[in-house]
């Protein structure tokens, strides 16, 4: 992949994950607490999506398993981290299948929000710093 193309492509993942985080406020703002937390998830993905051109030098997966991501990104996770990924990525599949939608919508209370909206924005920074 060249070095112009390369760029390009990080920069477009990790635009599009700032746009994401900024959505995920918005939702919260507007008590769409299961909306938020899917796209919790999509912030992660892109932007470990962006780390994952930078380490290998192709495109990423098309895979939505946080953990994966990192791992092929070749990041060293400790068991805190890696349990938040495990967690985040529920997000995505729950979201996404209405067999699933249900358990989301129970989950996705004001407080469980909150919290996962925080980690978020504290893995979303630690990712970035690294490109």
């Amino acid at each position: 992949m060249e070095i112009k193309e390369k760029d390009e492509l990080q920069k477009a993942w990790l635009k599009s994950a700032i746009e994401d985080l900024e959505t995920a406020k918005d939702l919260f703002k507007l008590g769409r607490f299961s909306g938020c937390l899917f796209f919790c998830h999509l912030v992660i993905e892109k932007t470990l999506k962006a780390i994952y051109i930078k380490v290998n030098d192709t495109y990423p997966p098309p895979t939505h398993k946080l953990v994966n991501l990192a791992h092929l990104s070749k990041l060293e996770l400790n068991r805190e981290f890696k349990l938040y990924l495990i967690e985040i990525t529920t997000f995505n599949v729950e979201a996404r299948y209405d067999i699933f939608k249900e358990k989301l919508y129970k989950k996705a209370t004001k407080e469980f929000t909150q919290r996962y909206f925080n980690i978020t924005k504290e893995l979303f920074i630690k990712f970035k710093n690294l490109l």
